[in-house]
């Protein structure tokens, strides 16, 4: 039989590792997402690029003025 104050201390200890194995899995998350943003942020931003390879390509192909 476990005495009252070793029961609260493992109440404590298991409170603690509830709140860690949260945040790890907070923490998970939140590297997901940012892989899923970096990813995004990648195709953007060739995305753009090209546009604006495009665009030059437009620009240099338009007539002079004299």
């Amino acid at each position: 039989m476990t005495t009252p104050s070793l029961e609260h201390e493992l109440d404590r200890i298991a409170l603690a590792l509830d709140r860690l194995e949260r945040a790890a899995t907070a923490r998970e998350l939140e590297i997901a997402e940012m892989s899923a943003l970096k990813a995004r942020h990648r195709r953007l931003k060739d995305t753009v690029s090209n546009e604006l390879q495009q665009l030059d390509l437009l620009l240099a192909n338009l007539p002079q003025k004299p």
